[in-house]
C-alpha cells in the first residue's frame, strides 16, 4: 500500500507560483513582439495597397496599348480624332464647334437667398 503524503500548502503555493512565472513569461514575450506584430499588419496593408495600384496602372497600361493599336492601324480612329480634336472636316463638310458654357460669376450681394 502506497500512503499519499500532505505536502501541505506550501507545495500547491510552489505549484502556483511557477504557474504564474510561465504566464509572466509568455505575457513578456508577446508584449515584447507586439511592435513587430503591428508593423507587419502595417505591411501587409501597403503590399495590398501597392498591389491595387499595379492593377490599375496594368489596366491603364492595356487601355493606352489599345488605343495606340488603334491609331496605327485604323484609318477610321485617326479620322474620328482628327475631326475631335483638330477640328477637321472634310471638303464640303461645315465645322460646327460648340463651345461649353462658361461658369457665370455670381455677385453675393445680388443673391436674394443671402441674408443682408
Amino acid at each position: 500500500m502506497s500512503k499519499q503524503v500532505d505536502l501541505g500548502i506550501w507545495h500547491r503555493l510552489s505549484q502556483f507560483v511557477i504557474v504564474l512565472i510561465v504566464a509572466a513569461c509568455l505575457l513578456g514575450v508577446f508584449f515584447w513582439y507586439l511592435p513587430v506584430f503591428k508593423v507587419n499588419e502595417r505591411m501587409r496593408q501597403r503590399i495590398m495597397t501597392l498591389d491595387n495600384e499595379v492593377k490599375a496602372e496594368e489596366l491603364k497600361q492595356a487601355q493606352l496599348k489599345t488605343a495606340i493599336r488603334n491609331v496605327r492601324d485604323d484609318p477610321k480612329t485617326v479620322e474620328r480624332l482628327a475631326r475631335e480634336k483638330l477640328g477637321y472636316a472634310k471638303p464640303g463638310e461645315m465645322v460646327i464647334l460648340f463651345e461649353k458654357p462658361k461658369a457665370a460669376s455670381v455677385d453675393p450681394s445680388m443673391d436674394p437667398a443671402l441674408p443682408r
